[in-house]
């Protein structure tokens, strides 16, 4: 496969985002290369005192996080592979510096039967549909919906306990470097889960693959 699984998703929208957007989301299998940025969060976490109880469980998982900080130094590794189930995907880990604590966000986004399915935490146990955007400005947007849990069954979360997540990156030519804010918004809560800043990025080449390192506990195939 020559073409990223975000290519897949955009068709020929993916042309519209910005230059330095389209060479973030085009890696793939074959690319020969990983991707590592380093920045800061201006804000991160849970603005919810009601959910931090939960998200200290989901911590555990490195899927949520409790903490609420401003200026949280965060890296983000990305690498496009084949899963076990021959998927095209890319996992991301996402290490955040917090005062007290350091906390893990990792993922997998794979592509299946035509949608963009992304994975969450160690053990890939929640599972949302992703669709992807290109704003008029060249602006990537990603929208999350249709939760679910793997917790032997397939459990389908209703509106009223699920949340969807807003996702917007974009390339400041004026900074040089990329920016992001994420919102995770429950329909009676309100923002449960947020993060926005900037960071750099680069590029390294390796043999391809994903690391045994960055692997999951377990793999998930049900969508």
């Amino acid at each position: 496969m020559t073409s990223s699984i975000y290519q897949q998703a955009l068709g020929a929208r993916f042309s519209r985002l910005q230059p330095e957007l389209q060479e973030y989301f085009s890696l793939h299998e074959n690319s020969g290369v990983y991707g590592t940025g380093h920045g800061t969060f201006d804000v991160a976490g849970c603005p919810a005192p009601l959910v931090r109880p939960f998200f200290a469980l989901a911590a555990q998982e490195n899927s949520f996080f409790p903490e609420y900080e401003n200026n949280v130094d965060f890296t983000v590794r990305n690498w496009a592979h084949r899963d076990p189930f021959g998927r095209p995907s890319l996992t991301a880990r996402r290490d955040l510096s917090f005062s007290n604590v350091s906390r893990v966000f990792e993922d997998t986004t794979s592509w299946s039967d035509g949608r963009l399915v992304d994975y969450l935490g160690v053990h890939r146990r929640m599972a949302t549909a992703l669709a992807c955007e290109v704003t008029g400005n060249g602006h990537m947007r990603m929208v999350s919906s249709a939760t679910r849990l793997f917790a032997g069954l397939r459990l389908p979360l209703p509106d009223a306990v699920g949340a969807q997540a807003y996702m917007e990156q974009w390339w400041d030519g004026d900074e040089h470097r990329f920016r992001i804010k994420t919102n995770v918004l429950h329909r009676q809560l309100g923002p449960v889960l947020v993060y926005a800043g900037w960071f750099t990025y680069e590029l390294t080449e390796y043999d391809g693959g994903l690391p045994p390192h960055v692997a999951p506990a377990r793999w998930e195939r049900r969508t």
